[in-house]
C-alpha cells in the first residue's frame, strides 16, 4: 500500500487507516472475534495505522485492540482521542487533569505504555486551544504520547495551536458528499505540516456496493439522527449515488474504490480513515488506495457529484455542538 506521512517528521503509514468506531455497534452490533480477525487482516494488507477514541464503546474500543497491539507489536501506529466526556452538562473537557486521567485509562485499556499519536477529540469552546497544546505537549515530553493531533477543529484554531507547538494531523470529515475542508482547512494542513485524517470517506455507508436503506437501520445506528439520512433528504441524494455507482461499474471499478481514490487524490497529505466490519470492504477500500484516477475520471466525478451536492447538514442538533467552523 501506498505510504503518507503522519504529519512534518512523523512516522511513515499507509495511506488508508482504520477505524474502531465502528466495531462498537455505531452501525449495528458487532462481534468482537469478527472484528478482531477483519483487523489483522487489514495490519496484514498494509493498514497500518489504527485510529480509536477513548469514547467509542465507553473505552470497549481501546479493550478490544489490547491483544492486537501486543500481537503486532512494532508494526502499527496508534492513534486516540480524549476530550468528549459525555456528560450532558459538560459534553467536553480540555483541562490538563482531564486530559492526563484520559490519557492513563487509555495507556491501561490498550496494555500501552505509549500512543504514537493523541488527538483533541473535541475543543472545549469555554477554554483557549492554547492551555490543551501545553498539556498535551506536557504529556509527549514525558514520553506518554508520540504527536498531537485535533479532531473537527477550524483552520483558525490549528494555526493558534501550531503556535504553541506542532499539529501532527487534524481529523475531519471529508468525502465526496462532504467537503466542507476544502474552504481552508486542507491548505491550513499543508502549510503547518500536518496531516489531514479524512474520517468516513465512505459517507457514512453511502459508497457502498449499493446506498444503505434508511428504513432499515436498526436501533441506535446513529445514522438515523442525521439529516442526510432523513426521508426528505434521502429522496434528493439517492439518485446521485446511484448515477455515481453506475459510473463506477461502468468503468469496471466498485463505488467504494473509487470513492478512496478520490479522497487520496485531493492531497498528497491527506489520509483516508474508513472504518467497517466488513473484510470484502477492506478489500476494496485497499484497492482504492491503489486506483489512481485520471483528470477526466475526476471531471467525470465532479459533474456527478459537484462540491455541495448533498442535501442536508452532515449532523443533527445535537452532534452539531462541539465541531468547529461547519456542521
Amino acid at each position: 500500500m501506498e505510504r503518507r506521512q503522519l504529519g512534518q517528521g512523523g512516522p511513515m503509514v499507509g495511506a488508508v487507516a482504520l477505524g474502531t468506531m465502528n466495531f462498537m455497534g455505531t452501525y449495528g452490533a458487532a462481534d468482537p472475534r469478527d472484528s478482531l480477525a477483519v483487523i489483522d487482516a487489514c495490519i496484514e494488507m498494509g493498514i497500518d495505522h489504527i485510529d480509536t477514541s477513548d469514547v467509542y464503546g465507553a473505552g470497549g474500543a481501546e479493550t478490544l485492540l489490547a491483544p492486537v497491539l501486543a500481537r503486532h507489536k512494532g508494526r502499527v501506529t496508534i492513534a486516540s482521542k480524549a476530550g468528549i466526556t459525555r456528560n450532558p452538562d459538560h459534553p467536553f473537557d480540555n483541562s490538563p487533569a482531564y486530559l492526563r486521567a484520559a490519557l492513563e485509562g487509555s495507556l491501561r485499556r490498550m496494555g500501552v505504555e505509549r500512543i504514537d499519536l493523541y488527538y483533541l477529540h473535541r475543543r472545549e469552546a469555554a477554554r483557549p486551544v492554547e492551555e490543551a497544546m501545553e498539556a498535551l505537549m506536557r504529556l509527549r515530553d514525558e514520553g506518554k504520547i508520540g504527536a498531537i493531533g485535533l479532531s473537527e477543529v477550524a483552520p483558525a484554531t490549528l494555526e493558534r495551536a501550531c503556535a504553541v507547538g506542532p499539529v501532527a494531523a487534524v481529523q475531519s470529515e471529508y468525502s465526496l458528499w462532504s467537503r466542507q475542508v476544502e474552504l481552508g482547512m486542507t491548505d491550513a494542513c499543508a502549510r503547518h505540516g500536518a496531516a489531514l485524517v479524512a474520517f468516513s470517506p465512505l459517507g457514512r455507508g453511502v459508497f457502498g456496493d449499493a446506498p444503505p436503506d434508511p428504513a432499515g437501520f436498526a436501533p441506535g445506528d446513529l445514522r438515523i439522527t442525521m439529516p442526510r439520512f432523513q426521508p426528505e433528504n434521502w429522496a434528493r441524494n439517492l439518485p446521485r449515488l446511484r448515477a455515481f455507482g453506475d459510473w463506477a461499474r461502468d468503468r469496471g471499478e466498485c463505488p467504494a474504490a473509487v470513492a478512496i481514490a478520490w479522497v487520496l487524490s485531493r492531497a498528497p497529505h491527506v489520509i483516508a480513515l474508513p472504518g467497517s466490519r466488513s473484510l470484502d470492504h477492506w478489500r476494496q477500500i485497499a484497492r482504492g488506495a491503489a486506483l489512481r484516477l485520471d483528470a477526466a475520471a475526476l471531471d467525470q466525478i465532479d459533474r456527478l457529484l459537484p462540491a455541495g451536492w448533498a442535501h442536508g447538514p452532515r449532523y443533527g442538533q445535537a452532534m452539531a455542538v462541539g465541531p468547529e467552523g461547519w456542521s
